[in-house]
């Protein structure tokens, strides 16, 4: 097998990196991407297996990615899909290096953060390109010799030919440049004195690259003072590390705490509603919904799903595949709420059996669409709570294509935004500002209280005039059941 070597290394001319391409990564970063993304790195970066690199002085997160390098083999310039492939002469490992302490600094470009001298170690052997299928590749990273990424090709966001004509688009790739293709779930922090190693084979394991193996070495020159200064955060560390877990750090508060989750498990969406009302909020019920789950109140936080009207030839490029609606549900966490814009349109189903089940098992809370259901029984035999316009037998290429994810959408008449709290009963849903919910939630516990005093003075035979709402004399009245309550 022909290995890299210096005259490798010395036709890259360019370094092309992918932003996110592997669904792992995606759901662990909380974003997927509509289209590829790119950065580029110098071409002074790269190294052979065995090399060392350094940890800047001053630094404390090197992360490192393991990658599939694609290495063109002819220069390609507006070439198609069906035919990118074939400029590609070969593929094998690499590792994405950078250092988390500089991101600031670059905003996006990644110049400083990864483009520092042998952040971009390649090999050691190359596969030929005609000699495996781009689509059933398989990449592991070793820390210290235990394996901490192993992924395949099978469902990447954007396979490999799709990369180079749409690079090719704008830019001619050249015989020799290299493209990273992106790195899976398991990506770390390194430390002086680590070892990395990545590899990429086929599936069936039948050809390997070997394993490009990277020593960390702490650096003994500190960064002069005109330029940018490492610094960094818990953000910084939690995105390194793939986890605040993983970083050592204290989980993130979340904007629906636990309590707060009781409190509004607590209490009715029409005293809710009531109290949002009070404070100018009129427009915030996903109208006209049914739920497959009618007796269970629901509380999560959302996260979103666009579908655009269907068009023939985009949904070509978007409705197949790992689309945006199975992304989507792939990365809907414990707890939350995929709420899906669908115009309203009820021609079509807007999700099925099996993605709904998949939902379920990921511990999603409710999945809501203001479209149709289809493979109704099944999904409304599952604990899992849909609400939904109507069924319908229907695939969704019918009328929609599923767009984008994690966005601000519309649903059953009112705006939801990544991250609002959704509370669901069998009254109706309600989309609460996070901002709000702590004092709506507070004022619905007691507006409720004193509902249930009004009840009781109604049921023993008083009118309801001056009782409800309450005047000053059962004001009165009311404080006195209350603190009677608190004693018992």
């Amino acid at each position: 097998m022909e290995q890299v070597n210096e005259d490798t290394l010395a036709a890259a001319r360019k370094v092309i990196a992918v932003h996110i391409n592997y669904p792992s990564r995606a759901a662990q970063r909380g974003r997927t991407p509509a289209q590829p993304s790119y950065f580029l790195k110098p071409s002074s970066s790269l190294a052979l297996t065995g090399n060392a690199v350094e940890r800047p002085a001053g630094c404390e997160l090197l992360g490192y990615e393991g990658e599939i390098a694609l290495i063109i083999g002819k220069a390609a310039r507006s070439v198609g899909i069906d035919d990118a492939w074939s400029h590609v002469a070969a593929v094998t490992a690499s590792n994405d290096l950078g250092v988390y302490d500089l991101r600031y600094a670059d905003k996006g470009s990644n110049l400083r953060s990864k483009g520092g001298d042998g952040f971009t170690p390649v090999g050691p052997g190359l596969l030929p390109a005609d000699a495996v299928d781009p689509a059933n590749l398989r990449i592991r990273t070793w820390h210290n010799g235990e394996l901490v990424q192993d992924d395949t090709t099978g469902d990447l966001l954007f396979p490999f030919a799709r990369l180079v004509a749409d690079l090719s688009q704008l830019l001619t790739l050249e015989e020799g440049d290299i493209i990273l293709t992106g790195t899976p779930a398991g990506a770390s922090v390194a430390k002086p004195g680590d070892v990395v190693e990545v590899e990429v084979s086929t599936a069936d394991a039948g050809l390997s690259s070997g394993r490009l193996l990277t020593r960390v070495e702490e650096g003994s020159t500190p960064f002069a003072d005109f330029g940018a200064q490492p610094r960094t955060d818990d953000l910084q560390r939690e995105e390194a590390y793939g986890s605040r877990k993983a970083a050592g750090i204290a989980p993130a508060e979340s904007a629906l705490s636990p309590a707060l989750k009781a409190k509004l498990e607590s209490v009715c969406t029409a005293t809710l509603s009531s109290q949002l009302r009070k404070r100018g909020l009129n427009n915030v019920s996903i109208d006209g919904l049914t739920s497959t789950r009618p007796e269970k109140r629901v509380v999560g936080l959302a996260r979103t799903l666009r579908y655009v009207p269907n068009r023939e030839d985009l949904f070509k490029t978007h409705g197949g595949g790992y689309n945006a609606q199975k992304r989507a549900i792939d990365s809907v966490n414990a707890g939350e709420i995929l709420v899906m814009e669908a115009r309203g349109e009820k021609g079509t189903g807007t999700i099925g059996d099996i993605l709904a089940l998949r939902a379920q098992v990921r511990g999603a809370a409710a999945i809501i669409t203001d479209g149709g259901v289809r493979d109704f029984s099944a999904v409304a035999a599952l604990e899992l709570p849909t609400y939904y316009a109507n069924p319908h037998p229907a695939v969704l290429g019918r009328r929609h294509i599923p767009w984008d994810t994690d966005i601000t959408i519309a649903c059953g008449g009112t705006t939801v935004q990544p991250g609002d709290i959704i509370v669901a009963d069998s009254d109706g849903i309600l989309v609460i500002p996070p901002a709000l919910a702590e004092e709506v939630a507070d004022d619905s516990i007691m507006q409720e209280r004193e509902e249930t005093f009004i009840a009781e003075m109604v049921e023993q035979g008083h009118s309801v005039d001056g009782l409800y709402p309450l005047n000053a004399t059962w004001r009165a009245k009311y404080e006195e059941w209350e603190a009677g309550r608190s004693h018992d």
